[in-house]
């Protein structure tokens, strides 16, 4: 896990068949920023090598702050650090905590059936399709709608059928929990905490801890249907992550974190305005929890290195309250 203290930005010209071609890479240090635009001009020379030598390569990287491609670290800035995890302030202003080898991972609740995504779908495309027939050959037009108003008629049934289940079942957030259960039935050596979060639950694993790379944390990830985008930035940023305080939007903060994008760094000029909006944020966010301990699961083995993270997650939380989750 690499999450920088200072950024740079290098910056190469080079003159081909007439044309003059502008390399741009970024570097990163925890040293000091003339070490960060040392490996950014290091970084920007190896990447002008690659172009001269006929490889095709985006010229300029962009600046997004947590993404795991092309081996960039993740790009935000660091509210403080505790032993080897790193709590960060993401684009949109809320705090994440960023683990090297402490299991978490979010299940969402499932918003609607694929069947009835399909029935949507294959209703939307019918009623597109009878376009041009209505145009051309108005007198069939009670025929030419027929398609698509029964399979909107049963997108609506199934969408009833859907939420029916699901109250059956004793709703989505019981479903969810039960697929936690037998997730453990079929790993009795697992150990877990399950939190209630606003969207669906979250899962950190206290029994060992893990390389966010192995093969068995991508299967955990997929019986535990955690999303897979999340997924494969564990892979490719070597760390775990969960948000540990509120969603701005969902607090009464209708202002974006400024200035926008809220991108590390930012320049001088604009840290007035993000300080501003970052003492408002902390203020109103204490009134909420980022989620709620429901139940531990499994056979009760704890790695004191993973328990030291989970209590800390917890305080950041607040998961032993009774404050709404935001």
């Amino acid at each position: 896990m690499i999450v920088p203290q200072y950024w740079a930005e290098g910056r190469i010209q080079h003159r081909k068949s007439g044309r003059q071609v502008t390399i741009r890479r970024f570097g990163w240090s925890d040293e000091s920023l003339e070490a960060a635009q040392a490996h950014a001009d290091a970084r920007t020379a190896e990447a002008l090598e690659r172009f001269l030598a006929g490889k095709r390569l985006e010229r300029r990287e962009p600046k997004i702050p947590y993404n795991g491609a092309d081996g960039v670290p993740i790009r935000e800035e660091i509210v403080y650090r505790r032993l080897d995890c790193v709590i960060t302030r993401n684009s949109y202003g809320a705090k994440c905590l960023n683990t090297p080898n402490v299991f978490f991972a979010d299940i969402d609740f499932a918003a609607s059936s694929s069947y009835e995504v399909w029935a949507i779908g294959i209703s939307a495309l019918s009623f597109v399709a009878a376009l041009p027939a209505l145009y051309f050959a108005p007198r069939f037009r009670v025929i030419v709608l027929i398609v698509p108003a029964m399979t909107m008629l049963l997108a609506i049934v199934l969408r009833i059928a859907f939420k029916l289940m699901e109250r059956l079942r004793g709703g989505v957030e019981q479903i969810a929990r039960e697929s936690v259960r037998r997730f453990i039935d079929r790993h009795p050596d697992w150990y877990v905490r399950l939190y209630r979060t606003p969207a669906g639950m979250r899962v950190i694993a206290l029994h060992q801890i893990f390389d966010p790379t192995d093969p068995l944390v991508t299967e955990a990830f997929k019986e535990l249907g955690t999303d897979p985008i999340y997924a494969m930035l564990c892979t490719q940023q070597h760390c775990f992550r969960a948000r540990v305080s509120p969603k701005p939007w969902r607090i009464g903060i209708g202002e974006h974190l400024r200035p926008r994008p809220g991108v590390w760094p930012v320049r001088p000029e604009q840290m007035a305005k993000r300080t501003a909006w970052i003492q408002d944020y902390d203020a109103q966010s204490t009134a909420y929890a980022a989620c709620t301990y429901i139940e531990s699961l499994g056979s009760g083995k704890v790695s004191p290195q993973a328990k030291s993270v989970q209590e800390w997650h917890d305080q950041l939380c607040q998961a032993n309250s009774p404050l709404p989750i935001a």
